[in-house]
């Protein structure tokens, strides 16, 4: 089979995986609690409202914005639409960080860099999972591996010009989740050391980072500077878990062992190169193939960078390197088949990883999760119904008990999109809408919620319909603890109060947990 055939073939092959991972994400994948509250105030700007000023959020402001021209998916297909919105958008991230990979590899090893780049990416269940469900990882993914490309640029006014979007696109990037913000002192730095042969990039970097970051943030701290302020730095950094050193410990030892089980192939390529080029260290590099670009250099201090930043969170999850790992596996790929002296042998090494990406992708436990509900001793519990499912059916429940309603008391704010309702006032960032140690009117400033404010709520409700899963009502934010005994007691007597039991959904929802419908008294 010619040496074309066979890239057609992988290519094909590694596209078919893809979309039915994406497909299988999206329709089974288990829901997240993230979902409802990020597309629930996409939708709130959407109808023209703005983060921070008329409601609570705790990232950049830059999802809701761009979710909000998702709107009409999620307002016809509920859930699905969203999720489909951000497939697209995880898609359109691995396809720049493999194209990013063949610039920087140079002609001769593009084709090469920018598959295997792509097979890395895209045949990962771990990656498509979160980059399909409603995160925020798929939109900065994207923003993080156009900015790299862009700067792959030649000619010195349009490599000027790139640079200046590329900073653009780097702060947006930020604005979606804020550990991205790594990027731009890292790659300013670069361009500033290599400005002899990328003369004045650095300025027109510099330049367009500075004015991105003023028209991106700028409005809404002028809007709203307490809850700009703290959606922004200070929830992230009061959040954390108690136990001392110890517990500081096994959480990053937890962090390092999740992601090496999420990203198993790539680090098992990662460690065979670097063997083989410890092995073979005394040879030459000069074996007539172009070193990589330099540029490679910025874009591994940024992805160090920002895991440190992830790694030292308070509570740091493997989930949180999702949006840098097309930039990690694109700079995987250009080490690669840097390492493979010969070409004759790049075609079988990239058939080998194809080979063992996808066995890895369908031998996930994600997988597992598609179908099962855990397991109860030695039995396993099947799933009956995908959780989007389940979500669909409860939404129209919902809908046909409120009647002529458009509100929903809850924190599950999914629901509420799937149901096409509103939420109470304060209550827009679902489970993470309570703060108990909050005075009144800090509570009001914030546009959250604390315990007069919450209970205020329940019993002046005009809501028809109460859904409570194992979420509601039961976190206390911004440490992100379970609620105490006495504080449950509070809540569950102005819920009883004010609502009656109607039906009972036993396995709902994140966490598969219980929802309670109750009906207005």
């Amino acid at each position: 089979m010619s040496s074309n055939r066979v890239y057609a073939a992988l290519w094909i092959g590694a596209a078919a995986v893809v979309i039915a991972l994406g497909a299988a994400n999206l329709w089974y994948g288990d829901l997240n609690q993230d979902e409802g509250w990020y597309l629930y105030t996409a939708s709130l700007v959407a109808r023209g409202e703005r983060p921070y000023l008329d409601f609570a959020f705790t990232q950049g402001p830059v999802m809701p914005m761009v979710y909000a021209l998702a709107h009409p998916l999620v307002d016809r297909w509920g859930v699905a639409g969203g999720r489909l919105f951000t497939m697209i958008l995880g898609l359109a991230a691995a396809v720049c960080a493999a194209f990013f990979a063949a610039r920087v590899a140079g002609p001769t090893r593009a084709r090469h860099t920018a598959l295997l780049a792509f097979i890395l990416i895209a045949l990962n269940v771990h990656q498509s999972y979160f980059t399909t469900i409603v995160k925020t990882y798929a939109l900065s993914a994207l923003f993080i591996s156009a900015g790299f490309l862009f700067l792959t640029a030649r000619g010195k006014r349009h490599a000027r010009g790139m640079a200046c979007a590329a900073a653009v696109l780097f702060v947006l990037a930020a604005g979606v989740r804020i550990s991205a913000a790594a990027i731009v002192p890292a790659v300013a730095l670069f361009l500033w050391v290599v400005r002899a042969e990328r003369p004045g990039q650095w300025l027109w970097f510099a330049g367009g980072a500075g004015l991105a970051a003023l028209a991106i943030f700028m409005p809404f701290y002028l809007m709203a500077p307490d809850g700009f302020i703290f959606g922004m730095f200070k929830y992230h950094t009061l959040r954390g878990a108690e136990g001392g050193f110890k517990t500081w410990l096994v959480y990053r030892a937890a962090f390092t062992s999740r992601l090496v089980q999420a990203y198993f192939v790539a680090f098992g390529v990662l460690a065979t190169t670097l063997v083989a080029r410890w092995c073979h260290r005394r040879e030459s590099a000069g074996d007539g193939m172009p070193a990589p670009d330099r540029l490679v250099w910025a874009a591994w201090v940024s992805v160090i960078g920002i895991t440190m930043v992830h790694a030292l969170a308070p509570m740091p999850y493997d989930d949180y390197q999702v949006m840098l790992y097309p930039l990690f596996a694109a700079l995987l790929a250009v080490g690669v088949v840097q390492t493979i002296r010969e070409e004759r042998f790049a075609v079988p090494v990239i058939c080998l990883v194809a080979l063992l990406a996808t066995a890895a992708a369908f031998s996930s436990p994600i997988n597992q999760d598609w179908f099962t509900r855990g397991r109860d001793r030695i039995w396993w519990r099947l799933k009956e119904k995908t959780a989007l499912q389940v979500l669909r059916e409860s939404a129209r429940k919902i809908r046909a008990v409120g009647g002529d309603c458009r509100d929903v008391l809850t924190q599950d704010t999914y629901l509420a999109v799937e149901a096409r309702l509103r939420v109470p006032r304060g209550l827009e960032l679902g489970p993470f809408s309570y703060y108990p140690g909050l005075t009144t009117a800090a509570a009001r400033k914030l546009r959250v919620v604390n315990t007069p404010l919450l209970t205020g709520i329940i019993r002046n409700s005009k809501c028809r319909v109460t859904a409570i899963s194992g979420y509601s009502f039961s976190i206390a934010s911004p440490e992100v603890r379970p609620l105490t005994v006495a504080e449950k007691l509070v809540l569950n007597k102005a819920l009883t109060e004010t609502y009656i039991p109607f039906d009972h959904i036993p396995d709902f929802g994140q966490g598969n947990t219980p929802l309670l419908l109750g009906r207005l008294r």
